[in-house]
């Protein structure tokens, strides 16, 4: 497995299990946009890595200008280049990368609520289902009434923890839109609807605690 986090996101140019997921997830984000009203879209993606996802799906959609974003990720390479992503598709002035924890609710202040969230490759960096619980419940403070949200979960040793988390997702009030499996079958990619109140300040100030390490990434 590679030994950092730079590494692990070059997997996508290689592994199909990261290549149907990112499909997927691409997806789900055009979808979201399709269906946001007409107007300004705020969007924030938590742990973004280099943005692939978010920037893929803007580089030929058409309400790419529409799409207001804040990207949080601590490796600053990947921060680096997700911002050269952004330079190339002429959105510098709507899309923002910040080179910071994500697990910290300061570096969301100004950007949040959203109107889609997107946390995929957290939940198998966490330590237990109590942390999955406590991000869900903090996912009420990024979330804006009605927002979208997207997430993704492995299976392995034949356990499929994405059940876990679709579970968890309804009883944090948010309703499934679509589920998909990839075709290798070990990757689950949800999209889910918000539709809780909004709160105007985090629970905690440390919406969760990010415990993975790549090889354990799932």
């Amino acid at each position: 497995m590679p030994k950092d986090w730079l590494e692990w996101h070059d997997l996508y140019n290689t592994e199909a299990k990261l290549q149907q997921r990112l499909e997927i997830v691409r997806e789900y984000i055009s979808y979201s946009l399709d269906a946001s009203p007409l107007g300004i879209i705020r969007v924030v993606s938590v742990c973004a890595g280099d943005g692939r996802d978010l920037l893929g799906t803007l580089e030929n959609h058409p309400r790419a200008k529409d799409v207001h974003a804040r990207l949080v990720e601590l490796n600053p390479q990947l921060v680096e280049r997700g911002r050269a992503t952004i330079e190339s598709l002429g959105l510098a002035k709507q899309i923002e990368f910040i080179n910071g924890d994500a697990t910290n609710s300061a570096n969301y202040a100004g950007a949040v609520p959203a109107d889609i969230v997107i946390v995929c490759g957290v939940f198998g960096n966490l330590a237990d289902e109590a942390e999955l619980n406590r991000l869900l419940r903090n996912l009420s403070f990024l979330s804006k009434q009605g927002a979208f949200v997207l997430w993704t979960r492995g299976h392995s040793n034949g356990i499929p923890y994405s059940e876990t988390v679709r579970k968890f997702l309804r009883a944090a009030g948010f309703e499934e839109v679509n589920f998909k499996l990839t075709a290798t079958g070990n990757m689950g990619v949800g999209i889910h609807r918000y539709i809780g109140e909004n709160i105007a300040a985090p629970k905690e100030q440390q919406l969760f605690a990010f415990s993975g390490i790549p090889s354990k990434a799932r």
